[in-house]
């Protein structure tokens, strides 16, 4: 078991080239109890980090990621601290990351009211590796908003993209692709905006809603999510209450929500005391949907 037991260790290279005094990068994946913060590497295989996507020599290659049983970092970046734990799954470690197959790979569930929701489990490959680029590479922010006669912080980290900004990785280019070809007839039109929310642990959540925004209030839509990092529970319920529906998503797990589903239900991501990692979700949205 490799495990990170601190916050903020890693190598001192790392640290200094951030220019932040917080530890950037994978490097703090491996410290241990006599590595502390502001310390040489911790393996000499350990070089200094720049602040353009190094990856620790240490973390690198198959052999590595093959002997790993449970792959654990702790870590505070700069913006809205990016607490909590992520356990890799064990398969697939050695896997690229890709989109697989969708077709009769897909199983769908009608639900009432002209609601239906399409899953298709492990649809990424390499789902975990996906995590690591995204918790670096997005620009996350933490918002505020009112709640009643005062101003809370949102429960997690979020990045919207507009349909002409650069995606954070390719392969969130390709899935959207691969979306709009598979549901292009169904839909009617592409899939173009991505919203991406960062649950860092189980106080991390989003209540009950549907995304009725725009046209998912008044129209049939759809709202592909792709779930990279530590499975959390999507439940689902018809609209004014009733039975919910569980889906456990993470490690590259897809859920489309189609029909009248964004008007007629309505999903959450509800907080846990149980201790939990985190979790990356991906929201491909048609435009004018929210």
């Amino acid at each position: 078991m490799v495990i990170a037991r601190g916050r903020n260790r890693g190598c001192a290279g790392n640290r200094a080239a951030s220019g932040t005094g917080q530890v950037s990068g994978l490097c703090r994946i491996l410290a241990g109890p006599g590595h502390p913060v502001g310390a040489r590497p911790f393996r000499a295989g350990c070089v200094p980090c720049g602040p353009a996507g190094h990856r620790c020599r240490a973390t690198r290659g198959a052999a590595w990621r093959r002997g790993l049983v449970e792959r654990v970092f702790e870590g505070w970046h700069t913006l809205g601290g990016m607490r909590g734990v992520f356990q890799a799954s064990l398969l697939g470690l050695d896997e690229d990351v890709a989109v697989g197959a969708l077709g009769a790979t897909v199983h769908r569930t009608r639900l009432d009211r002209g609601a239906w929701i399409d899953v298709r489990p492990g649809w990424l490959s390499g789902a975990d590796t996906l995590f690591e680029r995204l918790a670096e590479r997005v620009p996350w922010k933490g918002e505020r908003r009112r709640m009643y006669d005062k101003v809370v912080d949102v429960p997690r980290l979020l990045k919207f993209y507009e349909e002409d900004e650069p995606l954070p990785d390719p392969v969130l280019d390709d899935a959207r692709r691969a979306l709009n070809a598979h549901y292009a007839e169904e839909l009617g039109e592409p899939f173009r905006t991505a919203g991406l929310c960062y649950y860092r642990d189980g106080r991390d959540s989003v209540a009950w809603h549907g995304d009725t925004i725009g046209r998912g209030g008044t129209e049939d839509t759809m709202v592909a999510i792709i779930s990279v990092g530590t499975p959390r529970p999507l439940l689902l319920r018809p609209r004014g209450g009733g039975h919910s529906l569980r889906h456990d998503l993470g490690h590259g797990d897809l859920i489309v929500m189609g029909g009248s589903c964004q008007r007629t239900w309505e999903h959450a991501v509800p907080k846990t005391t149980r201790p939990t990692g985190p979790r990356i979700s991906i929201q491909f949205r048609p435009r004018g949907v929210r």
